[in-house]
């Protein structure tokens, strides 16, 4: 006979406090790595040592699913053949609730214990006895705000700004301190003069936020007209520090929390207490989107489903045909009054596409560990979703079961859609362009160009370069949301178009010379393109040099030479006037 092991005489209540406490050290340990690798931001910062900041940032992506990896395991052993005895987890979540009541963090815990039951049961849609689907606390009220913020009073400017640069503590030395103070409050005095507006307070996050190669000071005005955001974007140059630019509107800091930007790194003991700070300034930003963007992204994912399961009780609209091209890769659809997108892969994709599912999903991966450079869409990956019927047009279901049937499926009054991708809604380029006046149009069509530059110096080729394939933002800022052919630049062969060495050649309907998986030829972009002529002008005044093979070849060398190129999340009239030699090499 084998061996009778000791959890099997375990009765399934003390099995359910073993198993609890396991997925809570778990959580313990995720935490604390989460912790260790988040306070090295600063040294990061101050040591301008950015490809160990690229390191960290993508050893924290990875870390939720080493840990849940592992507690599954473990549960798995421990509980043998009652792993899937529903009252067993029962018990479970009760005594972790218990267990998690006092933390600071108790709502990203609750989502790491359903990380690990979906994980075991793949539940389709959701169980509220065994998963945290409403949280079991209620946020408490900041009792000491203190701890999160320290708040001034200015009665000067310059003086307010000066204690808020020291509060900093940073180990490198500014570069010219009093002329950074001095320009900060005469940046922030002319903006309250132009509101016709005066502030009485200020309250300032006391730790940094960081994000590639910049540091962050985020706070928030007190004026007889309401709040105001209050950002300061700290950079390192030859000389030390310096402030690269004062943001103060919610527009251009909301940007800063951009679904399509990497995340932040920033030390906090209650995350629920930050992400209020921050949806205190920025009120039109979802708070699913708030904690993705401070790097709890798996409890983004959690607020945005209870969003969408609260927005679905109020509202009767169906899902529907999302607006644009139909893609050969995705099938895209939404609710025409909530903002996100459900994109699922088709069963089978129309030539010339060679990409397979498994690519897809790869490419997806690549983009959530990549630096998005303010580019490239966030996607939420979801498995088992379970809808109403009800809620899909015929049009859409009768399409989706037709090139989806692997992914979706309909019985007893109910969809399921065993894996998709949920994204923010924006406007397709080529529908946006249709509608825009001349200048919003010549906009557009100046950062589309900027953004396939922005994404090859992060060494990202965009691979398909359609209008179809890019949106634009409420902010009109262009990004791109075709993943299936992007591809490392570095890996891309870039070349010239070979002279034809005959008549015949040139009139040849197939390409006389070999072409490689990889190579790729610039000068040809503009065929494939598909710009519109009352714009196609503008884009060769700003970016004929996409169509040339050296810009491609530099960015290459530039990239594979170790150099980190910096792109910007603000515009340029943010930015304070700094000498040429403060600057960053």
């Amino acid at each position: 006979m084998p061996p009778i092991s000791p959890a099997s005489r375990l009765t399934d209540s003390r099995l359910a406090n073993l198993a609890a406490r396991q997925i809570y050290d778990g959580y313990a340990r995720y935490c604390r790595r989460f912790r260790e690798i988040t306070c090295q931001a600063q040294q990061r910062f101050e040591q301008q040592d950015w490809h160990a900041q690229r390191a960290d940032a993508l050893e924290r992506l990875n870390l939720y699913r080493q840990i849940v990896d592992r507690v599954v395991v473990m549960v798995q052993e421990l509980l043998g053949e009652r792993l899937t005895r529903k009252m067993v987890w029962v018990s479970m979540k009760a005594v972790y609730s218990g267990l998690i009541g006092e933390k600071a963090d108790w709502e990203l815990a609750e989502t790491f214990f359903n990380s690990i039951t979906r994980r075991i049961f793949t539940t389709v849609g959701v169980d509220a006895q065994i998963e945290f689907v409403d949280p079991d606390f209620d946020l408490p009220p900041l009792t000491d705000p203190q701890s999160l913020y320290t708040t001034y009073y200015p009665d000067d400017l310059e003086e307010t700004t000066t204690q808020i640069l020291l509060a900093c503590q940073l180990q490198v030395p500014f570069a010219d301190f009093a002329e950074d103070c001095r320009q900060i409050s005469e940046r922030v005095a002319c903006f309250l003069q132009a509101q016709q507006t005066s502030v009485y307070r200020i309250d300032v996050v006391k730790s940094l936020f960081f994000r590639g190669k910049g540091a962050y000071l985020i706070g928030r005005m007190y004026t007889p007209q309401g709040l105001i955001p209050l950002a300061l974007v700290l950079l390192q140059g030859r000389k030390g520090i310096f402030i690269d630019a004062v943001l103060l509107d919610e527009n251009s800091v909301s940007i800063l929390f951009s679904f399509a930007r990497a995340y932040f790194h920033v030390m906090v003991e209650r995350p629920s207490a930050l992400v209020q700070f921050i949806r205190s300034i920025l009120p039109r930003k979802r708070i699913a989107e708030i904690y993705i963007s401070l790097g709890y992204n798996k409890h983004g994912k959690t607020e945005l489903y209870r969003d969408l399961l609260n927005h679905l009780k109020q509202s009767e609209a169906q899902f529907e045909i999302a607006p644009g091209q139909r893609g050969m890769v995705m099938i895209v659809f939404t609710l025409p009054d909530f903002d996100i997108v459900f994109k699922l892969i088709k069963d089978r994709f129309a030539p010339p596409k060679k990409t397979t599912r498994q690519d897809v999903i790869n490419n997806y991966e690549m983009v959530f560990r990549h630096d998005r450079a303010g580019r490239l869409i966030d996607a939420q990956s979801f498995e088992f979703l379970q809808f109403k019927r009800e809620r899909f047009t015929d049009e859409l279901l009768a399409e989706l079961l037709e090139v989806a049937a692997n992914t979706v499926s309909a019985a007893n009054n109910l969809v399921v859609v065993d894996h998709g991708y949920v994204e923010r809604q924006v406007t397709p380029l080529d529908l946006f362009l249709q509608e825009a006046d001349e200048a919003a149009a010549n906009r557009a069509i100046i950062d589309y160009g900027q953004t396939i530059k922005d994404l090859a110096v992060t060494n990202i080729f965009a691979g398909d370069m359609l209008l179809k394939n890019f949106g634009v933002t409420r902010h009109e800022r262009i990004v791109f949301y075709d993943y299936d052919e992007l591809r490392p630049l570095t890996e891309c062969n870039f070349r010239k178009f070979p002279q034809a060495m005959t008549y015949e050649d040139e009139l040849a309907a197939e390409p006389w010379f070999h072409i490689g998986e990889k190579d790729v030829f610039p000068e040809e972009f503009l065929h494939f393109m598909g710009l519109p002529n009352n714009v196609k002008e503008t884009f060769l005044q700003h970016h004929s040099d996409l169509l040339d093979v050296h810009f491609w070849r530099e960015t290459q060398q530039r990239i594979e030479a170790g150099e980190i190129i910096t792109i910007r999340p603000y515009l340029d009239e943010h930015r304070l006037p700094q000498p040429s030699d403060t600057l960053d090499s």
